[in-house]
């Protein structure tokens, strides 16, 4: 039998997920114990202010001194506003536009969202550099491509957060930019050498750092410079990390992530990574399938780390005295972010049903001038097909969820068409069974429909980009409405583009508005994309 001393030190450097839109009844057990709080997910929270607050005030009422945290980024990757789409403008949009008052604002907005929610642990903002285009995880996520603009726009988010009462949690230390795999499908590995990583990924943390971050996330990424193991089990970068002057809580990324479930497993990778230097074990989403497909509990996956870590330190494996240390680390961060529910704040999650009024809001000037068009846009019709070219979505953004439909539907006739892996293949040109089934697609759309694809990757010869081509040759009146990283100049299209620079619901409003607006001219100048965004 666990030690109960023991068993009180490991909860409080674990923070969990559950299931659910109530609290369980082991959840409530785990933090009359002495749990250091839970992390919500999109399967979390419903669309009514009244459930998310009511959570969060029974969670807060077995621990007071409660860490909630949410994955609210804007733009792609939103909890709160899962059901419907952010609608506040993504990391790349702001890196676009460039205005750090701009970023401030909208961290303040996101403090706000978040605490009138009950929580105050914000797992953002994202301070990876992008500088792989192919990264399958990051990209529209980051603010852009170079350590300059990441790192100012990471301060000033930060900055925002903080000064609402939200503690930041800055991420993927040390930098998950240049992978060209998913973490929580697989073990990245950067080969850059040191002197790289330092001048090119690791400035936006130090400017984090520097700007008073209060926590930050690790990757699971093996950088072979700092060794074999990943970043969240090795001692060097996490070392690093405290010498560029960090004393706040550094947090695991989700140990139920294939780069650490499939490898080390969950329980002996919560040892490593306190042993490493973590503080606090993020256990993960357990709604999320990852290599158990879905044979697990989330009561499962917490006592699997729980038992590991109180075991390691029973029979001496785990030194307590690293245990303690970092559970005082945690218990400092509660301390200092202290309650919130939305009762305090006398606001309320933002509504998730649609306004009427299209792209606005505070930050609606931000998205208009955000959002490119290249082209001429002509939409000549009442009804439009929206043509689904992206394939599935990644676990960090973890929703099926379509606001451009929805956005689309509010003012037109819309049909949605999903197109299948075999429309995707590498050469569609070169498969005469793929072209056919491609035909067999568009022949479905009636004539007079306006068509929209939606796509994320367009880059030379990638499958979306073939499927793009060789739905132009038969409709040539097609828009293309891009919602990953912007085309090179000179990978133009042979169709009128909208890069959007996110998949979100005030993205797709602002498209909705330009197809009703009938006729959208491409303009002359793009200042808003200074920097290389």
């Amino acid at each position: 039998m666990t030690d109960p001393d023991v068993a009180r030190l490991v909860r409080g450097v674990l923070w969990p997920g559950f299931l659910g839109r109530t609290a369980p009844d082991w959840l409530l057990r785990e933090l009359d114990g002495g749990l250091a709080g839970v992390v919500y997910f999109g399967q979390n929270l419903s669309a009514d202010p009244a459930q998310v607050e009511a959570l969060s005030a029974t969670l807060r009422a077995h621990r007071p001194e409660i860490l909630i945290g949410v994955d609210e980024e804007g733009g792609n990757v939103s909890r709160l506003e899962a059901l419907t789409g952010s609608t506040l403008p993504g990391h790349a949009q702001l890196g676009a536009l460039d205005e750090v008052e701009t970023t401030r604002a909208v961290g303040s907005e996101l403090a706000r969202r978040l605490r009138s929610a009950g929580a105050n642990v914000d797992l953002g903002p994202v301070a990876d550099v992008n500088t792989n285009p192919a990264n399958p995880v990051i990209g529209v996520r980051s603010f852009g491509t170079t350590a300059a603009l990441v790192s100012r726009h990471v301060a000033a988010m930060v900055e925002g957060l903080q000064s609402g009462g939200v503690a930041a949690c800055v991420k993927h230390y040390p930098g998950h930019g240049d992978t060209a795999s998913d973490s929580h499908l697989d073990l990245p590995r950067i080969e850059l050498e040191l002197e790289e990583l330092e001048a090119e990924h690791l400035p936006p943390f130090d400017a984090a750092v520097a700007a008073g971050v209060a926590s930050v996330m690790t990757a699971h990424i093996v950088v072979p410079a700092f060794g074999d193991a990943p970043a969240t089990l090795n001692p060097i970068p996490l070392r690093r990390l405290r010498e560029s002057g960090f004393d706040g809580v550094i947090i695991s990324d989700a140990l139920d992530m294939a780069a650490i479930r499939s490898t080390t497993g969950s329980g002996r990778g919560a040892v490593l990574a306190l042993e490493a230097g973590v503080d606090l074990l993020c256990i993960g989403n357990p709604s999320n399938l990852g290599p158990k497909q879905g044979a697990t509990t989330d009561e499962d996956d917490y006592l699997e780390v729980f038992e590991a870590v109180c075991a390691a330190i029973t029979d001496g494996g785990l030194d307590r005295a690293i245990v303690e240390r970092a559970a005082a680390r945690v218990a400092r961060l509660a301390a200092t972010v202290g309650p919130s529910t939305g009762s305090e704040t006398g606001d309320s999650v933002p509504e998730a049903s649609p306004v009427p009024e299209l792209v606005e809001g505070r930050f609606a000037d931000a998205i208009r001038r955000v959002v490119r068009v290249r082209g001429d846009v002509v939409v000549d019709a009442s009804a439009i097909t929206l043509v689904d070219l992206r394939d599935r979505p990644t676990f960090a953004v973890a929703s099926a969820h379509d606001p451009f439909a929805e956005s689309l539907a509010e003012r037109f006739e819309v049909t949605r068409l999903e197109a299948g892996p075999s429309l995707r293949t590498p050469d569609p040109r070169a498969e005469a069974s793929t072209s056919d089934e491609l035909s067999l697609l568009l022949d479905t759309i009636p004539a007079e429909h306006g068509v929209a694809l939606l796509a994320d990757r367009l880059d030379d010869d990638t499958p979306q980009r073939l499927a793009v081509e060789r739905i132009a040759a038969t409709r040539p009146d097609a828009v293309v409405v891009s919602v990953g990283l912007p085309l090179a100049d000179e990978l133009r299209l042979p169709l009128p583009v909208i890069d959007c620079l996110a998949a979100s619901r005030a993205s797709a409003d602002r498209v909705t508005e330009l197809f009703a607006s009938g006729t959208t001219a491409a303009p002359s100048h793009h200042q808003h994309h200074r920097n290389g965004s």
